[in-house]
């Protein structure tokens, strides 16, 4: 394996931690044993790669039980990981079973979780660091499409919508635009971030989601953003408002797909196939990139819940129209995808990187720079495309 591959194996099965490394990295580096912190380490070659550590990842499924995730119980056998993290001679090592893989770091400690807005809003729970220059937004407003019971599989945020609407219960309030400003400006100072996720639940109407986006667009504009603000919207039937968001300072645009295979995505993404349609979605991205530039709209993938053949026929799609396909890999451990928690097998994540880093090179789309993502391997996959040639 190389870093990617062994990235997308250990972000796919998870990790146990023995309980020496926390002790180790407790007041120098950023671990938590909290799974909302989104932990991370670093491969010895820089590369980011996500850190489950099923143990306490169990354990906190189990603390919020509902019928639904009872019925995750059934899949636990699925979610064994060969992957442990043990401490050898005062460092961290990656083992696979007893064989000795990589040293082990970790980002350098951070009181990011620890904080609070003005308000009393916690960051806990409501941003995550990425890597090492990202900050990111769980749900900055419910998704719609979850509480009508349309919630794609794989989300778990949806799947918390879901069970609040099942329940009855109102679903929570969108994340204020003081709050969003806020916390980003800490990270862009505190955090040295380069980069910013806007991310929120899909929503039936666009009007809604527009005031969303252009109060938190308009917030956070005039603050000293490095890098690239990204923007996850539901497709808009208005393409004007596409412009206004990147009047507004988006970087990129992404409308995701996350399934190619349309029987497929008919199942995991039901909301997004009956409420807006996969026409609407190809036709904002390709008016992005009309408009703006190739790889300037952007789609999203899982990565390991369709079959190969489908996934290489969706990216290409896009590619040859010039918007960028990213790669974000499945995380079984959230929730099962058509009844199953199984991950795929090596070979698949060494084909996907293959096809991926010659799309991104015939087609000369890059993302955004950094230097990567806990669970996402685009920018990983082109800085190898780059290396290969």
């Amino acid at each position: 394996m190389d870093s990617i591959e062994l990235k997308c194996m250990l972000i796919s099965r998870g990790v146990k931690v023995d309980k020496a490394v926390y002790k180790y990295a407790k007041n120098t580096m950023r671990l938590n044993i909290n799974p909302l912190c989104c932990n991370c380490m670093l491969l010895s070659d820089g590369t980011v790669v996500q850190l489950t550590d099923t143990q306490f990842h169990l354990q906190y499924l189990s603390g919020i039980l509902s019928w639904d995730n009872i019925k995750l119980l059934r899949h636990v056998k699925d979610l064994t990981t060969p992957f442990t993290l043990r401490m050898e001679n005062g460092h961290v090592i990656l083992f696979y079973e007893n064989v000795e893989v990589d040293t082990i770091s970790f980002p350098p400690h951070s009181h990011f979780y620890k904080q609070k807005t003005a308000s009393g809003r916690p960051f806990v729970g409501n941003a995550v660091m990425q890597g090492l220059d990202w900050v990111a937004f769980q749900c900055l407003w419910p998704c719609e499409f979850a509480a009508g019971r349309q919630a794609c599989q794989f989300c778990f945020s949806g799947g918390d919508f879901e069970n609040t609407a099942k329940k009855g219960k109102p679903l929570p309030k969108s994340i204020s635009v003081e709050d969003v400003r806020e916390i980003i400006a800490y990270a862009l100072d505190k955090e040295k971030v380069s980069n910013i996720q806007i991310t929120g639940g899909s929503t039936y109407d666009g009007k809604s989601e527009m005031e969303h986006i252009t109060a938190y667009l308009t917030a956070i504009k005039t603050l000293p953003v490095p890098g690239e603000t990204l923007l996850y919207i539901t497709p808009p039937s208005d393409t004007a408002l596409a412009d206004q968001y990147i009047e507004l300072g988006a970087s990129r645009i992404a409308c995701s797909l996350e399934v190619w295979n349309i029987a497929r995505a008919r199942e995991i993404t039901p909301g997004k196939i009956s409420f807006i349609g996969r026409e609407r979605y190809l036709e904002i991205l390709e008016y992005v990139v009309q408009r703006y530039g190739n790889g300037k709209a952007f789609s999203n993938f899982i990565i390991g819940i369709e079959n190969f053949d489908d996934l290489a026929e969706g990216s290409t799609y896009l590619a040859e129209r010039g918007i960028l396909p990213t790669a974000s890999v499945w995380m079984p451990m959230g929730r099962p995808v058509m009844g199953s928690m199984k991950a795929p097998t090596l070979d698949y994540y060494k084909q996907m990187k293959e096809h991926f880093a010659e799309l991104y090179t015939k087609f000369k789309l890059q993302p955004p720079k950094s230097r990567g993502l806990n669970v996402c391997v685009e920018w990983d996959i082109w800085n190898y495309s780059v290396c290969s040639q």
